[in-house]
């Protein structure tokens, strides 16, 4: 006789709760399946097991672009391609204005502050400009500096770590079987290799990806298992934020209530990994799917605006932490 009257949730109750292991993708295909009578006590268990596997402690971080648009990759999701009508523009951040977008970030309390360009990887101008701007931030501003400028070489791997970046961010987007519907121009495989030079060069690795792009349940489920497999320190989950004139741009939102089952299995299966809140919760689940998604598993959020989409003001998501009694997560001296 079942405790809750789903099996999965027992499992899981055992398994992730009192023992700490992630589950399967075969049981995270289940937890997906879960109707929605079962979604609150779904959302109370990722809960209980961010709170005993990570704390209470949420990590805030800020984003920035230094390079916008003219990408030459077709992500399909993405509007900073070059290869689409969509309205983004190619266009540079200098050094100062980056030191002080680390300033206000740093203000909202936030610990984390990641440079980003829309590239398929860097060349030497843009390695130079990141060298330039994070010693710039790093002496200016009491902050963490992570960077995302796509596919690495070993040696740009080594520089970066050389800089002092802590955390290297490099989604792999969605499941290796429905890549091929999302990006043509790499592969899974190019990405996965990146994150490997990442790991072994002693800076933290962030991989998450974007749900909502067309993928199935079991693809859905897939995810979640293959980044529980790379075990990285941050999985940053976003839902698709559809961009006029990209090949996803006539896709319909996530439904809510799919987005939070996601979170919840993304939790299960990453027990102790940062789950962060990223694009396209404002749309996909609004302020009271926030506070659910931050009561059902997340322990990390992007305040303030993403790349090329609006996201909630700063001082809501500090306040809605400050509402639910959880912390910020302090800025850790010994990194």
């Amino acid at each position: 006789m079942t405790t809750t009257g789903h099996d999965i949730l027992d499992r899981a109750r055992e398994q992730v709760l009192e023992e700490g292991r992630g589950l399967s993708e075969a049981d995270v295909l289940e937890v997906l399946r879960l109707p929605d009578e079962a979604l609150a006590p779904l959302l109370e268990l990722a809960h209980e097991v961010r709170m005993r596997w990570c704390g209470p402690e949420v990590e805030v971080e800020g984003i920035v672009s230094l390079k916008t648009g003219g990408c030459p990759e077709d992500c399909h999701f993405c509007s900073q391609s070059g290869l689409f009508a969509s309205p983004v523009r190619s266009a540079w951040l200098d050094v100062d204005a980056l030191v002080e977008a680390a300033r206000q970030t740093a203000k909202t309390g936030a610990t984390e502050f990641c440079i980003v360009a829309a590239v398929r990887g860097p060349d030497a101008r843009l390695m130079a400009q990141v060298a330039a701007a994070v010693a710039a931030v790093r002496e200016a501003v009491e902050i963490e500096v992570a960077c995302s400028l796509g596919m690495l070489t070993a040696a740009q791997v080594a520089e970066l770590a050389d800089l002092g970046v802590h955390r290297y961010n490099h989604n792999l987007e969605t499941a290796r079987s429905y890549f091929p519907r999302v990006v043509t121009t790499h592969t899974w495989e190019e990405r996965r290799e990146t994150l490997r030079m990442v790991r072994e060069s002693g800076m933290e690795v962030c991989c998450g990806g974007i749900v909502g792009m067309g993928e199935t349940l079991e693809q859905r489920a897939e995810f979640a298992g293959q980044l529980a497999a790379v075990d990285p320190d941050e999985v940053p989950l976003n839902f698709l934020n559809p961009r006029p004139g990209t090949p996803f741009g006539d896709l319909p939102p996530l439904d809510g209530g799919d987005a939070l089952r996601t979170v919840a299995g993304f939790r299960l299966a990453m027990p102790r990994t940062v789950l962060r809140f990223a694009g396209g919760r404002e749309l996909t689940l609004g302020d009271l799917g926030a506070r659910r998604g931050l009561l059902g598993g997340v322990n990390a959020v992007i305040v303030g605006n993403y790349l090329t989409t609006l996201g909630r003001p700063a001082e809501t998501d500090i306040d809605l932490l400050a509402e639910l009694q959880m912390p910020i997560k302090a800025l850790d001296r010994a990194l």
